[in-house]
């Protein structure tokens, strides 16, 4: 079986209409459909998914215990166009205090939110094959290095294309 990427996620909230503002307003999502109060789907913008997520309500009192010692989702990865793009999400993310950190993993630059429920995503800048380095992989085995976008942006160029989908350097072969 040749998967080739995640096409969605379906997740459990506290608050549907919570989270569908959060997703539209800070990340720009676009509700595709929707029953208020109890179920939403969103796409993300630029995506040709039918949807991207799923939002399903199961009440205030519910728990989230994954990340503390349970089994369960750590974080969903969305791909973004541009370092530039993804400085301004930074800074959006800051705004509505949901923002986690970032971190330089070498083929990608990552920023950390989390939405309302404190389900935890990221966002990452995939360097285009054509500038991948040995530099580049060796960083792929790095943890904690803090992500410098200023750094990032002079070294890339703000506006460079991402190279959508290269991760790898299987994937980055001509």
């Amino acid at each position: 079986m040749g998967i080739n990427r995640l096409n969605h996620a379906v997740v459990f909230v506290r608050d549907v209409d919570r989270s569908v503002a959060f997703y539209r307003d800070v990340l720009g999502f676009s509700v595709q459909m929707e029953r208020p109060g109890q179920a939403a789907f969103m796409q993300a913008p630029d995506s040709t998914n039918d949807h991207d997520i799923g939002l399903f309500a199961i009440g205030e009192a519910a728990d989230n215990p994954a990340g503390r010692g349970a089994v369960g989702l750590y974080h969903l990865g969305w791909e973004i166009g541009t370092l530039a793009e993804l400085d301004d999400l930074a800074h959006r993310l800051m705004a509505v205090d949901a923002y986690v950190g970032a971190t330089d993993h070498g083929t990608t630059k990552s920023i950390y939110a989390r939405d309302p429920d404190g389900l935890e995503f990221e966002v990452a800048w995939l360097v285009p094959a054509e500038l991948l380095d040995d530099a580049a992989f060796e960083g792929r085995t790095r943890r904690g290095v803090p992500l410098d976008l200023e750094k990032e942006k002079a070294r890339y160029g703000a506006g460079t294309r991402g190279g959508v989908g290269v991760s790898s350097p299987a994937a980055a072969l001509p």
